[in-house]
């Protein structure tokens, strides 16, 4: 039976010490890091997508679709400082972000009311960028626990 007790902190009899210490060195070089290509665009697409109803002017016809892209936005954007605070934890949630863009697309029509082109225009676009940095990101994470 083999000694498994706990006598001090040194590891260098460890059975993985070796390849304990290789992982520490890639993830401390930044091997979870590769998503933070799409960090900033992720937050400022999260941003303008919160601003949007102003920036667009559609405040008075479209008031539900105004919350919703207030609470859309500020999901993108806090998902994209979570990515930047911790990378090696939130490779995760890159997914959540392609679900959020598809959803804004959708609710386009679902939230709103009668919705004129400038307000689809810019929730397709809007979602479809938030598809395409969100599949980025989980392609990336997805790369990196192969290696």
């Amino acid at each position: 039976m083999s000694n498994v007790s706990h006598t001090g902190r040194d590891i260098s009899g460890h059975p993985d010490a070796e390849e304990m210490r290789a992982r520490h060195d890639r993830v401390a070089r930044g091997g979870g890091r590769n998503t933070a290509m799409a960090d900033a665009p992720v937050f400022l697409l999260g941003l303008y997508c919160a601003v949007s109803p102003w920036i667009l002017h559609f405040t008075a016809s479209q008031p539900s679709l105004v919350t919703h892209n207030l609470v859309i936005g500020i999901a993108i954007a806090v998902l994209a400082l979570c990515f930047t605070a911790m990378p090696e934890r939130m490779t995760g949630m890159s997914m959540a972000i392609c679900a959020l863009g598809a959803w804004l697309i959708v609710s386009t029509w679902v939230v709103g009311q009668s919705p004129d082109t400038g307000v689809i225009l810019n929730n397709v676009i809007v979602g479809a960028l938030a598809i395409v940095l969100g599949a980025a990101c989980a392609g990336v994470a997805m790369k990196n626990r192969k290696t």
